[in-house]
C-alpha cells in the first residue's frame, strides 16, 4: 500500500535527526498506526533499527550487538554487562552521527528498569554522538516515561509525537475509492493503516470483512483483546464495558445497570478508555463537557464500534461458521451503522472550517426537550450544530445516509426544529443537509461525501 499522510510527523522526524546536536525523539500511539513504518521511511542505511521483545535484558543486548555488528565490525564479539557500558561502547566506536531506534522501548524498560536513568545520564552529559528514537505502543508506559515529571527522562525529549489515526481523505487515496465507498470503508476500518493494508489484499469491503473479521481464522477476529494488552490489566471488564456501550448502553446509569455495580466504580475504567482513544464522551452543543448528567459514551474508533456491534453478538455463529445470521445483520443494519459515523465525519468536517464563507468553531450534536408551536413538550435532535467564530451564525445540519431524500422537506423540518431551540438568540440560522447523494429537489446548502472529504483535507 502507498504511504499516505504523516507529512508533519515525517518532517519533524527528519528535522530532528538531521540537526547538528544529538536529538531524542519519542513516538508513541496504539498498535497498527504505522509508527514503525514511519520510522523506517526516515532512517537511512547507516542508521540502526532494533525491535525489542520481552526477553531478559542481557539477551536483548546480545541481539542488539548483532545488529550493531553490521555497522561496527566485531561489535558482537564482546559481552556487555549492562546498558551503560553498551551505549558508551557505541559512542566510542562511531566517528559520525547516526540514528538508533529502539522500537517497543517499553519492553526494554520492563526487563531493565534502570535504562531510563542510564539514558538520562548519557543525555545530560551531552556527549552522545548518535540520535535516539524511542518508540512504543504502550501509551500509559510511554506517557509515564517521558511526560511524568517524576520520570528520569522527563523534559529530555526534543520531539514527542503521539500518532493518531489517519484522517478520512487518505483512505480514498490509499485504496483508490470513490467518495461514497471511502465513507463506508472508513466507517469500518477507521484511520488505521494496517487495516487498510488487509483490506487492500481483498476484492471488496465485504470480502475483506468475511476474511479478516467475521471468521475465527481472521487476522482481526481477536483484535480488541490484542489492543488492550498494552495498557489494560482487566481485559475482561474492559471488553464487557465496551460491549455494553457498543450495543446501545450509552448513559452511565445504563452501563452501571448492565454491569450490576455502582456508577462510581466505572468512572476510572471509562476515563482510561477515553484517554486511550477507545471511547469518547458526547455532550450536547452548548453544554459543559464536564456535565455528567448529559453525557453519552460512544465508541470512538470505527473498527472497534463495528466489532462490538456485529462481531461480539454473533460470536457463536462465527465459531460455527454460520454466515446467514451475519449476512442478515449486515443487510439490516450496515447502512444505519455507516450513518452514525457519517454524522461524526460531518461534524469533523464543519469544525474549524469555512462553510458558505463563514468560519465555524467546534461542531457537536444537540438533543433535548423543547416546547413546540403547540406549546407541547417535544424531544428533538440536531445532528450537526456549530457557532460561527464571530458569534453571528448558527449552523444546523441534518445527516442522511439513504437515497432519494426529499431536500425541501428535510430543510423545512430542520428549520422548524432550529426555531424551537431556546438559545438561538439573534444569531442567523444556516441550514445544511449532509446527504449520501443529490436530493430530489434543488435545495440551497447540500454537502455530499466528496464535499465532506474535501473539507477534511
Amino acid at each position: 500500500m502507498i504511504f499516505v499522510d504523516r507529512t508533519e510527523e515525517t518532517t519533524r522526524l527528519k528535522e530532528a535527526v538531521s540537526r547538528e546536536k544529538t536529538s531524542l525523539v519519542v513516538i508513541y500511539g496504539r498498535r497498527r498506526l504505522g509508527k514503525s513504518t514511519l520510522i523506517k521511511k526516515v532512517l537511512s542505511e547507516s542508521d540502526i533499527y532494533f525491535l525489542a521483545d520481552r526477553s531478559e535484558g542481557s539477551h536483548q543486548r546480545s541481539l542488539l550487538a548483532k545488529v550493531l555488528s553490521q555497522v561496527f565490525p566485531d561489535f558482537d564479539k564482546l559481552t556487555y554487562p549492562d546498558w551503560e557500558s553498551m551505549l558508551r561502547a557505541i559512542n566510542y566506536r562511531t566517528d559520525k552521527r547516526f540514528t538508533m531506534c529502539f522500537d517497543e522501548f517499553p519492553y526494554l524498560v520492563e526487563q531493565s528498569p534502570e535504562l531510563p536513568s542510564v539514558l538520562q545520564k548519557l543525555i545530560d552529559e551531552k556527549l552522545l554522538k548518535y540520535n535516539l528514537v524511542l518508540c512504543g505502543s504502550s501509551q500509559n508506559m510511554m506517557y509515564g516515561l517521558f511526560l511524568d515529571a517524576a520520570s528520569p527522562l522527563y523534559g529530555r525529549a526534543d520531539e514527542i509525537m503521539k500518532l493518531a489515526p489517519i484522517h478520512l481523505p487518505y483512505i480514498q487515496e490509499a485504496l483508490k475509492l470513490d467518495a461514497v465507498s471511502a465513507i463506508e470503508e472508513y466507517a469500518v476500518w477507521g484511520g488505521v493503516p494496517r487495516y487498510w493494508e488487509l483490506r487492500e489484499n481483498r476484492t471488496s469491503l465485504y470480502d475483506a470483512l468475511w476474511h479478516n473479521v467475521l471468521s475465527v481464522n481472521g487476522t482481526l477476529y481477536e483484535e480488541p483483546a490484542k489492543l488492550y494488552q498494552d495498557d489494560i490489566k482487566d481485559i475482561v471488564k474492559t471488553s464487557t464495558i465496551m460491549s455494553y456501550i457498543g450495543t446501545g448502553a450509552n448513559r452511565l446509569s445504563e452501563i452501571a445497570a448492565r454491569s450490576n455495580e455502582p456508577a462510581t466504580n466505572l468512572s476510572r475504567p471509562l476515563k482510561k478508555l477515553i484517554d486511550l482513544g477507545f471511547l469518547e464522551k458526547d455532550v450536547p452543543f452548548g453544554v459543559d463537557d464536564k456535565n455528567a448528567k448529559k453525557s453519552l459514551y460512544k465508541i470512538a474508533d470505527p473498527f472497534m464500534a463495528f466489532y462490538y456491534q456485529f462481531v461480539v453478538p454473533n460470536r457463536s455463529f462465527i465459531e460455527l461458521g454460520r454466515h446467514l445470521p451475519l449476512e442478515q445483520a449486515l443487510t439490516a443494519h450496515f447502512s444505519e451503522y455507516v450513518s452514525m459515523h457519517w454524522e461524526k465525519m460531518c461534524r469533523d468536517a464543519v469544525t474549524g472550517n469555512m462553510i458558505n464563507g463563514i468560519a465555524f468553531g467546534k461542531a457537536k450534536r444537540w438533543w433535548g426537550p423543547v416546547l413546540n408551536d403547540k406549546k407541547e413538550a417535544e424531544k428533538i435532535e440536531i445532528d450537526v450544530m456549530a457557532e460561527s467564530l464571530d458569534k453571528k451564525f448558527l449552523l444546523v445540519g441534518e445527516c442522511k445516509w439513504t437515497n432519494q431524500e426529499n431536500g425541501k422537506r428535510l430543510t423545512a423540518e430542520l428549520l422548524r426544529k432550529a426555531k424551537l431551540l431556546p438559545f438561538v438568540g439573534n444569531r442567523k440560522i444556516l441550514p445544511v443537509l449532509f446527504l449520501k447523494e443529490e436530493a430530489k429537489e434543488d435545495v440551497g446548502n447540500v454537502m455530499l461525501p466528496k464535499d465532506v472529504i474535501e473539507l477534511m483535507k
